[in-house]
């Protein structure tokens, strides 16, 4: 299988890695990912005893057990990798888009 490629200055090839998903049991939701993505991709969340999501920010009365990384705008990643780089959870899942 061939995947969407592109080159870099330098004209050497590079294939970019989507942020697909982020797991919910291994993100310990630091933030480190948020803080280096450029393009608003993740956003963090309070995940409840029920498993639900609830935004800490608009809903300041909701208990949460934890916060967690949920991908807010998907379609925004570029691929660069800079959220994989800083993951020490492993919670993250990128993949290359077919050709």
């Amino acid at each position: 299988m061939s995947f969407r490629q592109f080159t870099t200055r330098d004209g050497s090839v590079w294939i970019p890695k989507y942020l697909t998903a982020i797991s919910e049991e291994l993100c310990i939701g630091c933030g480190r990912c948020f803080k280096v993505c450029t393009q608003g991709v993740m956003k963090l969340m309070g995940l409840t005893e029920d498993g639900e999501h609830v935004d800490p920010l608009e809903d300041e009365d909701e208990e949460f057990e934890r916060k967690i990384m949920i991908l807010g705008n998907a379609g925004a990643c570029i691929g660069c990798g800079s959220c994989l780089a800083v993951c020490g959870s492993k919670a993250q899942t990128h993949e290359p888009i077919p050709a």
